[in-house]
């Protein structure tokens, strides 16, 4: 290597961010994630070993996933080949299969592929792996954000072992955050730089656990205040990295959100589960965590309208109104404006009486009929609209409701086989307490008074 080809390196290597400069290359520097990295564990043990096995780490973005890998590409003695899901496909895919192949024929070496983001490959790139791990051409290692049980096909993940990292904690972020303060080669020791407390709890806990967040933050924030220092005459002084130094470097805290992946379901779980549990308050927390990470409002209402029916019910008809309500408003205002409407609702829904009545109906219902089929429909309560089908009794002896007392006169509606069936079970709450009454009182052939209609009560 010539002068300028060490000095064209060398302004490489610093020219890529410090996230990318401060990564751990051996398990000694590795922060956080000690559950499967301390001492006696199973990944760690395979590193050391290197006894490599195929495996998907699967965590939150900035929490090591790929740090990790590349610590294993330099701590084994096996062809270490990595790219990106994002940029590859089965071209690539098999140019990798076939210099395993030349590896393991000629130099009996072994060949681990590490894959980052796997969960975009889709189903055809994925299968292209599931032959060659399955003999051991190759070990694979991918890496993704999102859960594997959506992502990736059942067949590579029962050849694989998934490895699950949790985010960083705050203070596992802070170690690094030091450590990138003090290192003179690839952090920034020789800025002078220092963090008031205040803005190295507010950068630690903002990150909320992903380190490259973290080390982004801080390089931006040392920027800033590098250059203010300047422009201030003051360049060879400590100089403070403040609060208003940090906010004004992450500016706006991304939230972590997958429309299609694991917060999607957990956030819109949570949701529904808070209102359910009547807590508004938890109920507008996850609605706005929800509407703050870009969730597309219509799906969050059309949740709303089935939670209307199925956790509320007739415990409180007006429910379903309120969430269809809801709809309109959205529709009208648009964004942000009509957010306010769904919040309104939530907060309605959340503090609504609860019956699941209607919903254990319905199922019991179609439990019925898988069991018992297309059972006749009972002659008293046929259609009978040509004198053929009177002649074979379609309606002979139906009791029109409205020619006795209130409405009401009984007679069976199931089929022959089902009469005294029960599936709707009024709960003793909400309006659906007014329901249980009337509907025991019709039972029980007792004399009922106005009151006690449910279109009057």
């Amino acid at each position: 290597m010539d002068l300028f080809e060490y000095q064209a390196r060398q302004e490489a290597e610093t020219s890529k961010p410090l996230a990318e400069r401060m990564r751990p290359t051996h398990l000694e520097q590795f922060v956080g994630q000690s559950h499967i990295v301390g001492h006696g564990t199973l990944i760690r043990n395979a590193i050391e070993s290197d006894r490599i096995f195929s495996m998907i780490f699967w965590g939150p973005p900035g929490c090591g996933k790929t740090t990790l890998a590349r610590i294993i590409a330099s701590q084994t003695h096996a062809h270490f080949v990595q790219f990106s899901a994002v940029l590859a496909g089965i071209k690539q895919i098999r140019a990798v299969i076939e210099e395993a192949k030349n590896k393991r024929s000629l130099k009996r070496q072994k060949t681990i592929l590490f894959v980052d983001e796997i969960h975009r490959f889709n189903k055809a790139q994925q299968d292209a792996f599931l032959q060659h791990v399955e003999t051991g051409l190759i070990t694979l290692i991918g890496a993704t954000t999102e859960n594997p049980s959506f992502e990736v096909i059942p067949a590579l993940i029962s050849r694989c072992r998934v490895i699950t990292l949790k985010p960083l904690s705050s203070e596992n972020i802070r170690t690094i955050l030091e450590r990138a303060l003090r290192d003179r080669d690839n952090g920034l020791g020789g800025s002078n730089c220092k963090f008031t407390e205040e803005a190295m709890v507010y950068l630690a806990d903002i990150a909320d656990g992903d380190v490259r967040t973290a080390l982004n933050g801080l390089e931006t924030a040392a920027a800033l205040t590098i250059s203010e220092s300047i422009q201030a005459e003051t360049p060879h002084k400590t100089v403070e990295i403040t609060l208003e130094a940090v906010t004004s470097a992450m500016q706006k805290k991304a939230l972590m959100y997958a429309k299609n992946g694991e917060a999607h379901f957990n956030l819109i779980s949570a949701f529904h589960k808070s209102m359910r549990g009547s807590d508004p308050d938890a109920s507008i927390y996850w609605l706005t965590r929800m509407l703050a990470s870009g969730e597309d409002p219509f799906y969050i209402i059309r949740r709303m309208v089935r939670f209307a029916s199925e956790d509320i019910g007739n415990a409180d008809p007006q429910a379903l109104d309120i969430a269809l309500n809801a709809m309109e408003a959205f529709k009208f205002l648009g964004s942000p404006e009509g957010e306010l409407a769904i919040v309104q609702a939530a907060v309605y829904l959340a503090s609504a009486p609860k019956s699941n009545s209607v919903y254990m109906a319905d199922k019991a219902v179609h439990k019925e009929i898988s069991t018992t089929g297309a059972l006749p429909v009972p002659l008293h309560i046929r259609n009978a609209p040509t004198a053929l089908m009177k002649g074979l009794g379609y309606g002979r002896d139906y009791k029109y409701a409205h020619n006795f007392e209130d409405a009401y006169t009984p007679q069976e509606y199931l089929p022959e086989k089902l009469q005294g069936r029960k599936y709707y079970h009024p709960a003793d709450r909400g309006y659906e307490k007014i329901i249980k009454m009337y509907l025991e009182k019709l039972a029980t052939n007792i004399s009922r008074d106005n009151k006690c209609s449910p279109r009057l009560g």
